[in-house]
């Protein structure tokens, strides 16, 4: 069978199987020609994360015409919405659970820093912009081509996302697989994963089926707004489910999240609005996966848990996190400044949460991004009925 023939989901599946497995058994230099590849490649994903931003959202705007504002405003309440209440469902099934099963004794052992095996060289592509700058610079020329109907802005930003559209076909899909590969190659020859996973089974166990009762309730209520299958809807989204697990990263999930919200029946200026804002400010299961582990943390070492303060931690976490950028681990970065000044976690403490986080950020990422594709079927079904009543 031709590599070309199969689809993305089972490359990706074969991707992190064989990465794991040749991860204990590859040399140290061929593992660290991977690590090499990975790093350039990165660098090259963070290059092109703004471009995709203002290549799909500026156009998006500017086809939708002069309700942009309104739909911007919808979709980030329902993002940080959802959040928020993911953020809540996981403070109190934490605090619930964690207490009768977190063995105190092994946690600061399991959490020992591993030290990865560092590329042979790197390549630095700074990026043009930030994620920040990108989302508002496309916001403002998007919104400001609709409003004042200029063809030829129009004209050389549907241009320039047929350019990245193109770009990503060409360089970034067919790639995926082998960038998966590495980083699963990367984690199983360090053995981080193994050593983490070992000792907080459990409550990675726990998160997990947060994850899966929360994907299943968003869709089951997008579903229910949309008049569409929840189950088909999320069963159509396992490939960006699968490939947010491999790249743990948001942003560069887009351009398959995208095709399988398409495949949902949203439309192209719906989808390629939603699909790239939400990347950035929907992180529903990195709020759940922090609030989890910092219960987790908190337990482990006897300090307070407290419902006020978790609320003006969920509440402001869900804001600090829109400034993460879309790259593995951005979220834990962006929420070090809430952990310390609302819960008082010290740099020890933010150290242990970064290990913790990062070792599950793939899960989290990718429930981000399957909730990305229920939001985009909310938002095209209330800008649909919005539009045909105006």
């Amino acid at each position: 069978m031709k590599l070309s023939k199969i689809g993305l989901l089972p490359r990706i599946i074969i991707a992190i199987i064989l990465g794991v497995l040749c991860g204990t058994f590859f040399p140290e230099w061929a593992v660290r020609c991977f690590v090499t590849f990975n790093s350039v490649f990165s660098h090259f994903l963070s290059f092109l994360i703004p471009l995709i931003i203002v290549g799909l959202v500026t156009p998006a705007i500017a086809d939708i015409g002069k309700g942009a504002g309104k739909l911007l405003l919808i979709t980030a309440l329902i993002a940080y919405g959802d959040t928020v209440f993911s953020g809540y469902l996981s403070y109190f099934v934490s605090t619930g659970i964690f207490p009768s099963i977190i063995d105190r004794s092994q946690a600061a052992q399991a959490v020992a820093t591993v030290e990865e095996l560092q590329p042979y060289f790197t390549i630095e592509i700074p990026p043009l912009l930030d994620v920040m700058s990108a989302l508002i610079a496309a916001f403002v020329m998007g919104l400001g081509i609709s409003f004042f109907e200029s063809p030829t802005l129009k004209k050389g930003f549907d241009e320039f996302r047929d350019i990245i559209a193109k770009t990503i076909e060409v360089a970034l899909i067919p790639i995926l697989p082998l960038y998966i590969f590495s980083i699963f190659l990367n984690m199983s020859y360090s053995g981080q994963a193994w050593r983490i996973i070992s000792v907080f089974v459990a409550i990675i166990g726990v998160i997990f089926v947060m994850h899966i009762f929360l994907l299943v309730l968003q869709y089951c209520i997008a579903g229910g707004i949309s008049g569409r299958n929840p189950f088909k809807a999320l069963y159509n989204m396992l490939p960006a489910y699968f490939t947010a697990l491999g790249t743990s990263s948001s942003a560069a999930t887009i351009p398959v999240t995208l095709k399988q919200v398409k495949k949902n029946g949203v439309s192209d200026g719906i989808g390629g609005f939603v699909v790239p804002l939400c990347a950035t400010i929907h992180l529903s299961g990195s709020a759940m996966k922090i609030t989890s582990c910092a219960v987790a943390l908190l337990i482990m070492q006897g300090g307070v848990i407290d419902i006020a303060q978790f609320t003006g931690f969920i509440l402001m976490l869900g804001v600090m996190m829109v400034a993460a950028p879309g790259v593995p681990g951005g979220a834990i970065m962006a929420a070090l400044g809430v952990l310390q000044s609302i819960l008082g976690f010290t740099a020890e403490q933010q150290a242990v949460m970064i290990a913790l986080y990062i070792t599950m950020d793939s899960f989290g990422t990718a429930c981000n991004v399957t909730g990305d594709g229920a939001i985009a079927l909310v938002v095209d079904k209330i800008y649909g009925k919005s539009k045909a009543a105006s």
